[in-house]
């Protein structure tokens, strides 16, 4: 869905996170990040991928990647997420969709014959200068965290 490709500088963002702090794109210059948008806190796919990422946190950050998570919803619903599945990372509350609309995942979807208009699942991995360096779109919920970790092979 995203135009965005390989080699792109990655949009700039300033949101707030799950408790209230506001997050930069620029507050992690030097390091990689795997920007990674759900589409909703607590359904079965989102909650499996960020298990994944929580499983795999400790392998991600030795690898120099700090994983971010983006949807629209608020602080509280985001912290209710984290305390349930004990999430060791940032939450970012893109509730007026603002990163979601940046990073162009935010558009038309289609399930079960029906159409709507909903947050595509996709991850952005940002390198140490701001540039998109990989963009995965077919997630793997359950293997995220592998699956990011694979990209620093190609």
């Amino acid at each position: 869905m995203t135009t965005l490709q390989i080699g792109d500088t990655a949009p700039i963002f300033n949101e707030k996170d799950q408790n209230g702090n506001t997050v930069s794109l620029s507050d992690f210059k030097g390091k990689k990040v795997a920007l990674f948008f759900y589409p909703k806190d607590n359904t079965p796919g989102c909650t499996k991928e960020a298990c994944s990422i929580r499983d795999g946190h400790t392998e991600l950050l030795a690898a120099g990647i700090v994983p971010i998570g983006v949807s629209p919803d608020d602080a509280k619903s985001h912290n209710k997420f984290i305390d349930k599945f004990d999430l060791p990372f940032t939450l970012l509350t893109d509730t007026e969709l603002t990163i979601a609309k940046q990073y162009e995942v935010w558009g038309p979807k289609q399930f079960m014959g029906r159409d709507y208009i909903g947050l595509h699942r996709t991850t952005f991995i940002i390198d140490e200068e701001g540039k998109i360096e990989q963009i995965i779109g077919k997630v793997v919920t359950k293997d995220h965290a592998n699956q990011i970790l694979e990209t620093l092979k190609e």
